[in-house]
């Protein structure tokens, strides 16, 4: 039986999973990737990458320390938790079990992609899934805001602060009568496009156009300097949801030390009902579930 098993390899199962490996306990991350919402950075022609803070240097680093340390990862998925008399039993998808006195949930989101043509393509190059953490490389640049809710909504106010051109593609009518749509309708430099449709993205080496359908089908181009993707996120929750509670939007609901309502079982990142969907966020999150998991598992052996 292990002290700890952290499950998912983002930014915070893999800073618990490195915390914990620096307590001495036995810990083991089972997760199928590492680096999570890392590995959909972007990349823009105008821009260095030292210009960009979002914690991948601290990520890179934990991530090569646990590829060194590959005894301590099993490169599967989760399927089941379920309490046991001593601790809990983490059943992955192929079927494995693994046993630990104390858990950390930190098994992340899954972005929500258009599945339209040029989207794979140009993922990463001209196109990403977070204004929040790039807006302020978009100062007097023309961007595109892909979504329907109000986290479309939410970015598209973020880049109108630095942006001299904001485009928003797709909220309804009624999206735009709560207080973001009425804040952004009053901005001269943003557009709303209700109910209209991406259903390209275009461009050379990096997107830099997209394919609008409106409403009554007709079809023209949209050109921007960087576009985002802006939909609701999903919680990889499904395999603890009978035994933890969760939120309105499925996410692990858990104190200000990533304690949850199951004893023994913590979680860290954007799986919770945190604030704010930031890599920073999510790595001192990983770190405090980590510290309080290690006190946990010492009152019980002590």
């Amino acid at each position: 039986m292990y002290d700890l098993i952290v499950i998912g390899g983002g930014p915070a199962g893999l800073t618990a999973t490195i915390y914990g490996i620096r307590k001495r306990v036995n810990v083991l991350m089972i997760s199928k990737d590492l680096g999570g919402k890392t590995n959909y950075k972007l990349r823009l022609p105008w821009i260095d990458e030292y210009r960009i803070i979002r914690g991948l240097e601290t990520v890179k680093k934990f991530q090569n320390e646990l590829e060194y340390i590959d005894f301590a990862r099993e490169d599967a998925l989760v399927d089941e938790i379920k309490k046991i008399d001593d601790g809990f039993e983490i059943i992955t998808r192929k079927g494995k079990e693994f046993q630990a006195k104390a858990v950390i949930i930190a098994s992340g989101t899954r972005q929500q992609f258009l599945n339209i043509p040029g989207e794979k393509k140009f993922m990463t190059k001209g196109i990403c899934y977070s204004a929040l953490s790039y807006a302020g490389l978009f100062i007097d640049k023309k961007t595109l805001v892909i979504g329907n809710g109000v986290l479309a909504l939410k970015a598209a106010a973020e880049l109108a602060m630095c942006a001299s051109e904001v485009n928003v593609v797709g909220p309804s009518k009624e999206m735009m009568e709560s207080s973001y749509g009425r804040k952004l309708a009053g901005e001269e430099n943003v557009k709303i496009f209700n109910d209209h449709e991406v259903i390209e993205i275009l461009g050379e080496e990096y997107a830099n156009k997209a394919k609008i359908k409106s409403p009554d089908g007709e079809e023209f181009i949209l050109e921007y300097d960087g576009a985002f993707v802006e939909k609701a996120l999903r919680p990889n929750t499904k395999f603890a949801k009978d035994l933890l509670d969760l939120d309105e939007q499925g996410r692990i609901i858990v104190t200000n030390q990533n304690l949850t309502n199951e004893p023994g079982i913590f979680a860290a990142g954007d799986v919770t009902n945190i604030y704010a969907e930031q890599v920073l966020v999510a790595i001192g999150e990983g770190a405090k579930a980590a510290l309080s998991a290690c006190d946990y598992i010492f009152q019980i052996e002590n």
